[in-house]
């Protein structure tokens, strides 16, 4: 495992993602347990992009739960349904909001939030255990291609889950 990330910093963001994606995996690999893995993703992501908010939050019941982040403090819990993490949940789709302002029910956990991405983390059964949430402090920062390489991310922490 290697405690340190080889990224390009003047490479558009598909380049960054290209890079980024096997040093993930490289992380991940041969570590069991999945909240170290967590933790060490969202610094990856957190410590390439600079977005603002980087984290996980993971099911309990009816409602998501704070897990492993990097960022400003932010919220606790949020109900199934409620906020992009709720519906990205419900809907178990990734979202991705271009002003949060404009998203109906947003939760604010931070007035620097200005554009938002959400994919569910999913079990080997397609059911979502939890989501990866990222949030930046730009307006329509997210598009496809996020989307695309998040998901792969996604992927393997949904592998390291090992359910």
């Amino acid at each position: 495992m290697s405690e340190e990330l080889f990224i390009h910093t003047t490479a558009n963001r598909e380049e960054v993602y290209r890079t980024l994606i096997p040093q993930m995996k490289a992380l991940i690999e041969g570590e069991k347990n999945f909240i170290a893995n967590v933790a060490n993703t969202m610094a990856a992501i957190h410590q390439t992009f600079g977005f603002l908010w980087v984290g996980c939050y993971f099911v309990d019941g009816n409602e998501l739960v704070l897990g492993p982040f990097q960022g400003p403090i932010a919220c606790t819990r949020i109900t199934k349904g409620n906020g992009v993490c709720g519906t990205a949940w419900l809907k178990n789709q990734t979202i991705i909001v271009p002003d949060v302002e404009l998203f109906p029910g947003h939760i604010a956990c931070s007035s620097l939030s200005k554009s938002e991405i959400v994919i569910p983390l999913q079990k080997k059964n397609g059911d979502a255990f939890g989501v990866l949430d990222i949030d930046s402090a730009t307006l329509n920062d997210f598009n496809e291609v996020d989307q695309k390489y998040l998901e792969q991310i996604a992927v393997l922490l949904n592998q390291s889950h090992g359910e």
